[in-house]
C-alpha cells in the first residue's frame, strides 16, 4: 500500500480571510466574541424567553445568536451581551508577532 502525500494549506488563523471574505478582521472578532456569549449562556438553565429578557432582546433573536448567527449583531451589542451576563472584558494592545492572530478572545475562568 502506498501512501499519498496528502497537500495543505495552513491557516492564516482567520477562516474568514482564508476563504476571502471581504471584512474578514470584523468577522473573526464578531465569531470570536459571540462564541464566548453562546457558552456562557449554555451554561446557564435557563429558558430562551429568560435569556432575551436578560440581553434586553427578542426571542427570535436569541434562538439566531445561539445557533451561531453572530453576523446578524455588531461587535458592540455582543459586548453588550457579556455586560448583561455580568462579564468583564478587556482589551489589550501589543504589538503583532509574525504567525499569531490580529484579533483574539479569551476566556478567563
Amino acid at each position: 500500500m502506498s501512501k499519498s502525500k496528502i497537500e495543505f494549506e495552513e491557516s492564516s488563523g482567520n477562516v474568514f480571510a482564508d476563504l476571502g471574505i471581504d471584512n474578514a478582521e470584523e468577522l473573526q472578532a464578531r465569531a470570536m466574541i459571540g462564541f464566548h456569549v453562546v457558552e456562557i449562556l449554555n451554561s446557564k438553565d435557563m429558558k430562551q424567553r429568560e435569556l432575551a429578557g436578560r440581553l434586553k432582546i427578542k426571542q427570535a433573536e436569541v434562538s439566531h445568536l445561539l445557533n451561531g448567527h453572530f453576523s446578524r449583531f455588531t461587535v458592540d451589542k455582543l459586548l453588550d451581551f457579556l455586560k448583561c451576563l455580568n462579564q468583564k472584558v478587556s482589551i489589550q494592545i501589543t504589538p503583532h508577532r509574525h504567525g499569531e492572530p490580529f484579533q483574539y478572545v479569551a476566556i478567563g475562568l
